[in-house]
C-alpha cells in the first residue's frame, strides 16, 4: 500500500481545530511560513528546559529567535560512508576478495527497500511524516508540556528529516580531519542541547523545502545506524538476516527499525537483546497495523514470529579476504599513494574513509593458489622446531603487474595471533608496506655484478680464480665509499671450487670467490647501481652497503624487489616497478587508473640478453636445475643461499613471467636448511619445489607462457 494515501490516526481537537487539522497546516507553515510560526514554538521549546521560571519563556523566545534566523537555511544531503570492495581475478574475471569500511554501509535505491521497512519506519519513527514540513508539532508540544511537568527531558519529538539532519553532521563531523575540530563538530551534533534541537529543526524544515518526502526517507534508511559499524538497511538486513533489504519479511523489517533508537540495547548481535527488540518490534507491528499499512492477520502472524536473526560473521578487513589476504593487506596499505582518490594523502584518506571505491588488483587468484598449495604442502606453517618462513611472488615483465603474492602464514593483524602458524608480516614486501625487514639474499645477488661485468665490456668467457684467499680492502675499487681495515676473505660453499674458472661455469655453479674477484675488477657502487637500476633496495629503508661482501647478497632485501629485478632479464633490459591495483572505480562509478605504470631503462638490450644466457645455464645445468618445471618454455634464473644456509632463494623469468621464491629463518636464527628436513624434503631443496611448481602452473596459462629469449651480444660471449 502507498503510505501517503494512507490515514493516520485521528487524536482529538483541541479547541476548534483538530490536531490533525493543526499538524496539516504546519506541514504549510514548515514549508513557506514556517519561520514566522517557528518564533512562538522556540519559546515553549525554552520553557520546557529552563523551568522553574516561566519568566524564561519570554527571554527565551526572543534568544530563540535571534539564534534561530542566524542558522543556515538548508543542509545538503550528502555522499554517505560505504564499504569499499578489493576485487582479484579468477578464471579471467574480477571477484571480490575483500570489504573495507569504517562503516558497513551500503548505500540503495528506494526500489531496493522492502516496502515493510519503509512503513515499518515511518510507523515507528514519525506517524505523521508524510502530513507534516519537517516539524511535527503535536510532538513538540507533547515533549515539550511533558519536560515541564517532569522537570527535565524526558521525551522527544525528532522527525525523520530532523533525524537525518542529525546523522548528517554526525557523518560530516567524523569526516573531519583534525581530532580537535571533530571532537568539537561531533559533541555538537549529539549535545543534548536547546541549540542543537533548533537547530535541527530548522535545517529539517529546510530539507523538507528542498528534498521530496521519498529522498528524505531514502537518505534516512541509507544513513541511520544498527549497532557497531552497521548502518543503512542494506547491511543491516545483510549482517542480521543474510538477506538484502528488498527481501525482508515483516517481522524482520520491524526488527529492524526496532534497533535505530537504541542499538546497543536491541541489538540482534546479542541473544540477551532479543525479548528488548521483540517489545520495540511488536509494538511498531502495532503502530503499521493501526496506520492501515498491514492487516490485523499479519500483524498477529508477525508478533507470534520469533526473533530468528540468520547472523553473518565480521567481514571487514583483509583478516576476513576470502582469498589472497596479504595481497589485499599490501594493496590497502598503497592506497594513499593512489591518485585516483584526490592530489593528496590526507585527501585519500578522507576519500577511502567515505568508500565506495572498488579497488581491482592484478592478482591472479588460479596462480595464487597453486602458489599457496605448493608453500603449504612443502614450507608448512606448524613447523615448531625453528621459526620458518617461506613466500613465493610473481612479477610480469615489461609491465610490473604482480600476479602472485603468498605466503606459509595464515594473514592475522587482529593482534590476538595464532602461535607461530600466523603473522601479520608480509614476507614479500618492504617494511613500510607491512612486510619484513629483508633477508640476505645470498648469491641471486651476483646477477647485479653479472650485469655490470658485461656492461664495462668484460666477457663470459674470461677466466677468474676461484681459489679462497684474503682480498686487501684497498684493492676494490668504490668510487662512493673508501674501505680500510683487515682483509676480506671469503668462502665458497664447497672446497673444490678453487681454481680457475671462466665467467659462464662460475654463474652456473655460483663460485662466491670467482665472483669476488670479478668484483675487485668492477667498481663497486657501479654494481650497487646496476641494482638499483634494477628496482633493488633495502627492505628496511637503508641504502644499500657497497662492501665486497655484498657482491654475494648480505643486503636484506624483500623478495618482490627481487622479482622485480629478475623481471627486468625477462623484459629485456626495461625494469618496471612492480604494481598490484590495475584499476580503480570511484563512488561516482568512473574509471580511474590503478597504480602508475614505471618502467626505464635499466640496461641495453645487448647486456639483458647476455646475462640471460649466462643465467640459462644456471636452470639447465646449474644450481638451479632441480627448480626448472622442464616444460619446454625458455627459463633463465639464480639461486641464492647465504653462509649458513639459513635464508634460501631461487629467483627465475620466462619471457612472460617471473618468480622469486624465499625459504628461510624469520627471527634472525641461523638454523642451516641443510640440516633439517622439511615436508620429506631436505630444508636446502624446498624452494626447488615451490619454484617448479608455481613456474609450471604459470607457464601453463598461454597469456604467461613465454617464448624464446634474443640471443647475447657474440662480442660479449666469445
Amino acid at each position: 500500500m502507498s503510505a501517503p494515501a494512507l490515514p493516520s490516526r485521528l487524536p482529538p481537537s483541541i479547541g476548534t481545530v483538530s490536531v490533525t487539522d493543526f499538524d496539516s497546516r504546519i506541514g504549510v507553515f514548515g514549508s513557506a511560513l514556517g519561520f514566522l510560526f517557528f518564533s512562538l514554538l522556540a519559546g515553549l521549546l525554552v520553557a520546557s528546559l529552563a523551568v522553574p521560571s516561566i519568566i524564561v519563556v519570554s527571554r527565551g523566545a526572543n534568544f530563540t529567535v535571534g539564534y534561530f534566523d542566524s542558522l543556515p537555511d538548508y543542509l545538503t544531503l550528502d555522499q554517505q560512508s560505504q564499504r569499499n570492495t578489493i576485487y582479484a581475478n579468477r578464471d579471467g574475471q574480477p571477484v571480490p576478495i575483500a570489504s573495507i569500511y569504517d562503516q558497513n554501509r551500503e548505500v540503495v535505491g528506494w526500489d531496493a527497500i522492502s516496502q515493510y521497512i519503509k512503513d515499518a519506519t515511518v510507523a515507528g519513527e514519525d506517524r505523521r511524516f508524510y502530513q507534516h514540513g519537517g516539524v511535527d508539532l503535536k510532538s513538540v508540544v507533547r515533549a515539550a508540556v511533558g519536560n515541564i511537568v517532569h522537570k527535565g527531558i524526558t521525551s522527544g519529538s525528532s522527525t525523520i528529516a530532523m533525524q537525518l539532519v542529525k546523522n548528517t553532521l554526525i557523518q560530516r563531523a567524523l569526516q573531519i580531519e583534525d581530532p580537535r575540530i571533530k571532537k568539537i563538530a561531533y559533541q555538537a551534533a549529539i549535545d543534548d542541547t536547546l541549540n542543537r534541537k533548533i537547530r535541527e529543526m530548522k535545517l529539517a524544515i529546510g530539507l523538507e523545502k528542498r528534498y521530496s518526502k521519498k529522498e528524505i526517507l531514502l537518505g534516512y534508511l541509507n544513513i541511520a545506524g544498527f549497532g557497531g559499524t552497521t548502518y543503512g538497511v542494506e547491511a543491516a538486513a545483510q549482517k542480521y538476516f543474510s538477506v538484502s533489504a528488498k527481501d525482508v519479511t515483516l517481522p524482520q523489517a520491524a526488527s529492524l527499525i526496532a534497533m535505530v533508537q537504541q542499538p546497543n540495547l536491541r541489538n540482534l548481535s546479542s541473544p540477551t537483546l532479543y525479548a528488548a527488540n521483540k517489545v520495540r518490534r511488536d509494538f511498531i507491528l502495532g503502530d503499521m497495523r493501526d496506520l492501515g499499512y498491514i492487516t490485523t492477520t499479519q500483524f498477529r502472524e508477525a508478533v507470534a514470529t520469533p526473533i530468528q536473526p540468520k547472523l553473518q560473521g565480521p567481514s571487514n578487513g583483509c583478516l576476513y579476504a576470502s582469498d589472497a589476504k596479504f595481497a589485499c593487506d599490501y594493496a590497502q596499505r598503497l592506497v594513499p599513494t593512489l591518485d585516483a582518490l584526490g592530489p593528496t594523502e590526507a585527501v585519500r584518506k578522507v576519500a577511502w574513509a567515505r568508500g565506495a571505491y572498488k579497488i581491482y588488483l592484478s592478482i591472479d587468484l588460479n596462480q595464487q593458489d597453486v602458489a599457496q598449495q605448493a608453500l603449504n604442502a612443502s614450507a608448512p606453517a606448524t613447523e615448531t622446531r625453528f621459526a620458518l618462513g617461506a613466500s613465493a611472488v610473481s612479477v610480469q615483465p615489461g609491465t610490473g603487474r604482480i600476479l602472485v603474492m603468498a605466503e606459509n602464514k595464515e594473514f592475522d593483524n587482529s593482534g590476538a595471533g595464532s602461535g607461530s602458524t600466523a603473522t601479520a608480516v608480509n614476507y614479500n614486501t618492504d617494511r613500510n608496506f607491512g612486510g619484513s625487514s629483508g633477508f640476505a639474499t645470498g648469491s641471486t645477488y651476483k646477477i647485479f655484478t653479472l650485469t655490470e661485468w658485461f656492461q664495462q665490456g668484460h666477457t663470459l668467457s674470461e677466466v677468474v680464480d676461484g681459489t679462497v684467499r684474503p682480498f686487501p680492502m684497498q684493492s676494490f675499487k668504490a668510487s662512493c665509499a673508501r674501505f680500510s681495515g683487515k682483509p676480506y676473505s671469503p668462502k665458497n660453499d664447497s672446497p673444490g671450487e678453487g681454481g680457475p674458472w671462466t665467467i659462464a661455469a662460475a654463474t652456473n655453479a655460483s663460485v662466491n670467490v670467482a665472483f669476488i674477484t670479478m668484483a675487485q675488477k668492477l667498481d663497486l657502487c657501479r654494481i650497487r647501481a646496476a641494482a638499483m637500476a634494477m628496482g633493488v633496495h633495502r627492505a628496511d629503508g637503508r641504502p644499500l652497503d657497497v662492501y665486497p661482501s655484498a657482491t654475494i647478497g648480505t643486503n636484506e632485501i624483500a623478495p618482490l624487489s627481487m622479482a622485480g629485478a629478475i623481471a627486468t632479464i625477462g623484459a629485456n633490459g626495461t625494469y618496471c616497478a612492480p604494481t598490484i591495483v590495475d584499476k580503480v572505480v570511484g563512488p561516482d562509478g568512473k574509471e580511474a587508473s590503478g597504480q602508475p605504470r614505471q618502467c626505464s631503462k635499466a640496461m641495453e638490450p645487448n647486456i639483458a640478453s647476455t646475462v640471460a644466457y649466462a643465467l640459462s645455464g644456471v636452470m639447465k645445468v646449474g644450481t638451479g636445475r632441480a627448480g626448472n618445471p622442464e616444460d619446454g618454455v625458455p627459463i633463465v634464473g639464480k639461486t641464492g643461499t647465504t653462509n649458513y644456509a639459513d635464508q634460501n632463494w631461487l629467483i627465475g623469468t620466462t619471457t612472460k613471467v617471473a618468480l622469486a621464491v624465499w625459504v628461510g629463518n624469520t627471527d634472525g636464527g641461523q638454523r642451516n636448511l641443510r640440516h633439517i628436513t622439511l615436508a620429506g624434503t631436505n630444508g636446502y631443496n624446498t624452494k626447488f619445489n615451490i619454484f617448479r611448481t608455481t613456474m609450471r602452473s604459470l607457464d601453463t596459462n598461454p597469456e604467461y607462457r613465454g617464448g624464446a629469449f634474443p640471443g647475447p651480444d657474440p662480442a660479449l660471449v666469445r
